[in-house]
Formats: structure tokens, sequence, C-alpha cells
């Protein structure tokens, strides 16, 4: 029997046994239950029998398109260089991260026709702007990029974020453009630093920085902003810009989506690393527990758990709550989170890099979060991305992209459970969900999303050429796997992508009718007229029972 039938053979007993350990009780949502998803009505209904999945699942390709299943369709709602409000701020380049926020949010509401998005702007493309600025790329040294500052202007505006106003008219998403809401953070905006390292000398004496950088993933706070993750720290190594101070960079930043008058903040009680992306719940006092992965090889697992108590009668009392905390590191071999709080961490205290000891501060802790998770013996992980918390059963879903140092070349899903169903719990228990490979599959998982049902939503990172170890899976896909069920474990593609690109950002509306992905770094997929390359754009995915 392969691993794919195993699994659906005693699915449902794991999750019953991974619940039950976590002493959350047996999952309430079976796998009959995906016929309810509204996202996949057209297909579900009347059939009255349990069903494999929910759409008709493709196969893979190397078409250079979005492929949907049948019945499904997409339209672009905006791609990078379209201006987006009458200042004539552009949509960014490199969309990652998705985060929808209904228009009527603030007041309760879950208005699945109108609402802001904030998206991430994970990279510039360089060579790309000196085709549009008709630079020979042959000859351009990025040691020279001072003589071109328009290349550096554009390179500074393609990252960050943007604040759009999108609206659904006659079946088909659009940008509501020049829209009060419409908004950019790139890398110029100025950002305040919160928390322990602010002003300290970890960051040199910075209390406010210059732009946001390296932007991933992230995630929604429960008072309805934006948390923006900054995944890369050496952008002067990687793209030659100047007077830039890496310890500015590879925080948590957040950005009122709402309010474009609010100060954008970076919060340092989170720590400093390559941020993929940032999943919160509540502990069972009510204090605010944020997990967030560290993507790069052989780095680390992470969770904050802030010092208030999360308010949910008054949206303003919150907006401090990630500036004070305890920042933990995964320990899989004590199946044991570690403070990573040098007040209390004797080893923090006495460790020694160089012949001195390396930390004389929290701020200095927190600045290099991943020397002092090393320090006090966390578990080396392969490429831990983004993570999500289960809606149902409150357990922890990380995807562990590769590790092909030493030869895993497609990853695995692992679910972590917390003692007593306690996300402020110090211990924890931990599975394998899915093993990516032929077995499964799927390969490198990278961006989670879960839909009201408890189905997880996993996009791919790799790429495959006809030669390499990814030449059979093609494109980089979409899929859908039940948590539960008879199904349990088991991938389904629901999309792939076009040439060259990751799809990321998989984000459902509340009534799950529409779902938002975005087309990061094609090939040539929707290129400018006139020139060769592809540009990365937000599309809206609708189908089965949509109007």
């Amino acid at each position: 029997m392969d691993r794919r039938k195993f699994l659906t053979y005693v699915g449902s007993g794991t999750a019953a046994l991974v619940a039950a350990s976590s002493g959350l009780g047996v999952l309430a949502h079976k796998a009959d239950a995906l016929t309810a998803n509204h996202l996949m009505d057209g297909q579900a209904k009347g059939k009255g029998k349990s069903l494999t999945a929910p759409f008709k699942e493709i196969g893979r390709t190397w078409e250079n398109d979005l492929v949907l299943p049948k019945g499904y369709h997409y339209n672009i709602i905006a791609s990078y260089g379209d201006v987006i409000n009458s200042k004539g701020e552009k949509f960014g380049d490199a969309a990652d991260l998705t985060v929808y926020f209904p228009i009527d949010s603030l007041e309760g509401g879950n208005n699945s026709e109108e609402g802001l998005i904030w998206v991430n702007h994970e990279f510039p493309e360089p060579d790309n702007y000196l085709e549009m600025l008709g630079i020979n790329k042959d000859t351009y040294k990025k040691s020279d990029l001072s003589k071109y500052p328009k290349l550096l202007a554009m390179q500074k505006e393609a990252v960050g974020g943007s604040v759009i106003h999108v609206k659904k008219e006659k079946g088909q998403w659009k940008l509501v453009k020049d829209d009060q809401y419409n908004r950019r953070v790139d890398g110029t905006t100025p950002i305040q630093l919160t928390g322990p390292a602010a002003g300290s000398s970890a960051v040199n004496g910075a209390k406010t920085v210059e732009g946001s950088l390296g932007n991933c993933s992230g995630g929604r706070t429960l008072w309805n902003t934006a948390l923006s993750c900054e995944e890369n720290t050496e952008y002067a190594d990687d793209y030659g810009w100047p007077n830039f101070t890496n310890e500015h960079y590879g925080w948590v930043m957040e950005v009122d989506p709402f309010n474009p008058k609010a100060p954008v903040r970076k919060h340092t009680a989170l720590g400093r690393f390559a941020h993929e992306n940032a999943a919160m719940g509540l502990t069972n006092d009510g204090r605010v527990v944020v997990y967030m992965g560290d993507d790069s090889q052989d780095q680390c697992f992470y969770k904050f758990i802030s010092s208030k108590k999360f308010n949910r009668n008054n949206r303003a009392a919150n907006f401090d709550i990630l500036e004070s905390g305890t920042l933990y590191v995964a320990n899989l071999g004590q199946q044991a989170w570690v403070a990573l709080d040098y007040a209390t961490n004797t080893k923090l205290q006495n460790y020694v890099k160089d012949g001195k000891k390396f930390f004389t501060s929290q701020a200095d802790v927190l600045t290099h979060a991943r020397e002092a998770a090393l320090a006090v013996g966390a578990t080396k992980l392969d490429r831990p991305e983004d993570v999500e918390i289960h809606p149902h059963d409150g357990s922890v879903f990380l995807s562990l992209t590769n590790n092909t140092g030493h030869g895993n070349f497609h990853g695995q899903i692992v679910r972590f459970v917390p003692a007593d169903g306690d996300h402020g719990s110090d211990k924890f228990t931990f599975q394998v969900f899915v093993a990516g490979g032929g077995e499964s599959g799927i390969t490198c998982p990278d961006n989670l999303h879960f839909d009201s049902e408890g189905n997880l939503w996993v996009v791919e990172d790799y790429a495959a050429t006809e030669e390499n170890v990814y030449a059979d899976y093609k494109n980089c896909g979409v899929f859908m796997i039940p948590t539960d069920g008879e199904n349990y474990g088991e991938p389904f593609q629901f999309a792939s992508g076009p040439q060259g690109c990751e799809v990321t950002g998989p984000w459902l509306t509340p009534d799950e009718r529409t779902l938002f992905l975005d087309v990061q770094h094609p090939s040539t997929w929707n290129p400018y007229p006139g020139y060769k390359f592809g540009r990365s754009c937000l599309v809206a995915v609708q189908g089965g029972s949509f109007k």
C-alpha cells in the first residue's frame, strides 16, 4: 500500500488522535463537510456523498498561463506598474502576500464583494528595469548603481507593499482607482521602530528607518491591520544599494489599511531574521501569539507571546500589543519552546563569540535572533516558511520548503499541537502532515491558507527545468489538502502557474466565493507591450457557484 492510500485509510483516526492528544477533542468537521465549501458548491451540489475533492483536480503542466479546473476563471486586478492613485504611485513588483479586509471590517462586517487588500512586493527585478530604461545589461554593473538614479528609484519604488481598494462589479474584481485608501509603502517610506531594540546600539540608535524591503508573506491581526514580513536583510549586497544598514531590515511591519495617517511600524519584539509570515492567535488567557518561520536552510521556528491581553472591544487598545512580550524558539528534540530572554537565560548572558560576549542586552538578542536561537540549542529546520493555525483545533501547520544542502529537495509540512490546547504553553508535540515528493505529488510547500472547512491551501516554491530534479513537477502549483476525513493529507491540485513563476499569497473572501492569488515573476506571461519579460500581478479566481 503506497503512502497516499495509507494516509487515506488511517486519516480520520490520525486526525482524531492529534486532537485528542492536544486535549481539544475530536475534530467536528468530517470529509463530507467539504461539500459545504462555498468555493466549490457548483461541483458539490447533489452528489449526496463524500467527494475525493470538491473540484476536478488538474494535472501538472508546462502551459504558460494560470491553469484552473473546468468551470473556474480568473481576472487580473493589478499588475506591476499600474497607477493606483492620483499621486501617481504604482503597484509594486513581485507580488506576494495578499490580505483581504472587507470594507466594513471595522464595523464587524464580512463584505465579500468590496474591500481593501494589502499586497506585499518582495523584491525588484533590476534586469527588467534595465530593459525599460534602455541600459545595456551586458555592460551594467551593480557597483555603478549610483550613476543611474532612475534605476535606483525604480528599485526602491518596486518593494514594500500596496493598499488597494477592490470591488466586484459585473462579476469581475476591479481596482478602485484614485481611492482615498490606495497608497504605497516602499523602500523610501519613513517607518518607526518599536520595542526593545528601537533606539538601541544594536540598530545604530535608530528609532525611524527608511523603507521596507524583502516583504515576503505576513498575516492579518485580530484588530484588522496587516503584518508584512521582511525576508531579506542584505539588499546592499544583493542589489548594490548605497547607505544601507542591515539591522534596519528583517523585522515584522504593521500597517493599518484603513488609516493612511497611522504610522507604519516595525516591531522589534518579534525578532529579526528572514521572516516568511506571521500567524496570529490567542493563548488561553487572552494574550496574542504570533508564529513565525525563518526562511533559510538550517534556520528555526519562532513564536511571540504578548505581555498585554487582546481587547475585543477597543481596537485602538491593541495598537501597541506587539511592542512588548517574549520571543521563543522551538527545540523539537525536547518538544519545547525556549524563551529568548536575556534577563533570564544564562546561555544568552554567557554566549561568547570571537573571544567576547556576543549579547549584552535584549536589544542584541532580538536584533541577532538567529545567533540567539542557536545559542540556546534551537532545532535547525529545512527552510521554515509559512505557518498557519488550524481554524478548528488550533494545531499549527508549518511549511518546511526544502534543504537541498543535505538532500531534502521536496520538503514537508509539519503539524504542531500545543500542550493542553494552549498556544501559551511551552510544550508541544508534532508530526509530519505531508512529505513532499513522488508519493504525495507535491513539492517545496510555501504559502499556506485555511478555508472554513479546515482544508489547507498550499502553493509551491521551486524552479523547474526539463533537466533538474523538479522536471516532473513542471510549473509551480496550488493545492488543496484536507486535514481531516478519508482524504486526510492527500493533495489535490487546483491551479498551475505560468512558466517561471511562483503562485503566492492565497487568500479567500469571507464567503469563499473568490480566491485571491499573486502571480510572481513569470517569465513572459502578461508582458508589457514591447518588452520580453512578464510582470507580477494580483488575480481573483472565481467559479463553481460564483454569480
